[in-house]
C-alpha cells in the first residue's frame, strides 16, 4: 500500500487537473481560478473534504456549464479524483490539496458561488468541536468565499454532527434553510443529482437515514 501511495504520489506532480504545492499556480491561483485555470467565467462549485471526490466528478457531469473544485489533504485520494475526471473527459473539474481552514488562501472573497460538505468527519469528541467542518469558525470562511444568497449543502449519515449543525445555524444569518432527516423519502431529494458517494451506498444498503440541510448566508 505504501509503494501505491508513493506511485500515485509521483503521478500527482504531473496531472494538470490537481493543484497542490510545488505547482506553478498553486501559490497564485486566489483570486484568478476562471483566467489562470479555468479559462470560462463559469460559476465555481466546492466540495470541501471531497476524499475521492464523487461528488466533484459527479456535478460536473450532469452541470457542465459550471466549474469544480475538489478539496482535500489526502493526495492519494485526490488522484483517485483525479482520474476518474481524466477518464470521463471533464475539462471542468480540477482538485485542490490543502487543509480546508486554508480556503481563504486559495479563494478571494466570493469567487465561489456553491459549496457541497459530503460525509466530513464528525469529529465525535466535544473537545474537537472545532475541527467540525460546519463549525462556526467554518462557516465565517464560506461565508466570505461564497458571499451571501449562495448555497451551502451537507450531507451526513451521522446524527449527532447534524443535529449539532442545525444549533449552529440558529445562531449564525442564514436563511434559506431546508432539512431532513431522510433525504431519499424527502422531497429534498432532487438537490442531491442521484449522486451518492461508496459510503453514502454503504450506509444506504444498510438502511441507514441520511441527513441532508442547504442554507444560504445572509447579506451583513
Amino acid at each position: 500500500m505504501a509503494r501505491q501511495k508513493l506511485i500515485r504520489f509521483q503521478e500527482n506532480t504531473e496531472k494538470h487537473n490537481l493543484l497542490e504545492p510545488g505547482k506553478p499556480i498553486y501559490e497564485s491561483i486566489k483570486g484568478q481560478w476562471h483566467s489562470l485555470y479555468f479559462k470560462n467565467n463559469n460559476p465555481i462549485v466546492l466540495e470541501l473534504a471531497c476524499g475521492r471526490g464523487e461528488y466533484t466528478t459527479g456535478l460536473a457531469l450532469q452541470i457542465p456549464s459550471r466549474n469544480y473544485v475538489g478539496i482535500d489533504v489526502k493526495g492519494d485520494r485526490l488522484w483517485k479524483g483525479a482520474v476518474v475526471a481524466e477518464s470521463q473527459g471533464s475539462t471542468n473539474v480540477v482538485f485542490l490539496r490543502t487543509q480546508i481552514q486554508l480556503l481563504e488562501n486559495f479563494f478571494a472573497p466570493g469567487e465561489a458561488a456553491e459549496i457541497w460538505i459530503t460525509f466530513p468527519d464528525p469529529r465525535k469528541k466535544d473537545r474537537h468541536a472545532k475541527r467540525r467542518l460546519t463549525h462556526p469558525r467554518f462557516l465565517n470562511i464560506y461565508k466570505n468565499i461564497i458571499g451571501p444568497n449562495q448555497p451551502v449543502h451537507l450531507k451526513t449519515d451521522n446524527t449527532d454532527l447534524f443535529e449539532y449543525t442545525l444549533e449552529v445555524l440558529k445562531e449564525f444569518p442564514v436563511k434559506d434553510l431546508a432539512y431532513t432527516h431522510d433525504l431519499y423519502h424527502s422531497d429534498l431529494t432532487r438537490y442531491h443529482y442521484g449522486i451518492k458517494t461508496r459510503f453514502e451506498q454503504k450506509y444506504a444498503d444498510n438502511g441507514q437515514n441520511i441527513h441532508y440541510l442547504q442554507f444560504k448566508f445572509l447579506e451583513t
